[in-house]
């Protein structure tokens, strides 16, 4: 469940990111298109017989752009905005993911611990088993020579008699 949990938070950081670079990107794209309405402005001239003969229409064109720009510079700042609340949300992520991935590894430290354990106490328990069972055959051989002692005393004993 946490290792989901983990994964589900990676998940939703990595698409924060591409989000992220989108707006960035975008970011970018509108810095080009301002210095290139900027170039306009500054290159923008009147000429004899063109399209832009009256300084008056010059002006209405200037303006028009420098309103453009205005709008451009209003839409980048709304993405700045955003990529900085993406920013955080990355963060805050990126802080749940880490706790997730600290749990998942105690899950595992913890698991291995009783892996350990367990172990233990099985070489334990086969340790105990093979000594009760060295007793066991000592004890039973003890009996044995016990009782070739008996049966040779016994032996000696009635050929003693007879």
């Amino acid at each position: 469940m946490i290792e989901k949990l983990y994964k589900l938070k990676k998940n939703q950081t990595d698409q924060k990111l591409m989000q992220k670079a989108q707006i960035m990107s975008k970011i970018e794209q509108l810095d080009i298109e301002i210095v290139l309405t900027q170039n306009r402005i500054d290159t923008a001239s009147v000429e004899k017989h063109g399209a832009i003969s009256d300084f008056m229409i010059l002006t209405i064109h200037k303006n028009t752009m420098k309103m453009h720009i205005q709008k451009l510079n209003n839409e980048k700042n709304t993405l700045y905005f955003q990529a900085e609340n993406l920013t955080k949300d990355i963060i805050e992520l990126q802080k749940e993911a880490e706790q997730f991935s600290y749990i998942l590894e105690e899950e595992k430290k913890e698991l291995i611990k009783r892996i350990l354990a367990a172990e233990e106490e099985a070489s334990t328990e086969y340790i105990q088993s093979k000594y009760i069972q060295a007793r066991e055959t000592a004890q039973m051989q003890l009996k044995e020579h016990r009782l070739v002692i008996a049966a040779t005393d016994d032996y000696a004993v009635n050929t003693q008699v007879f």
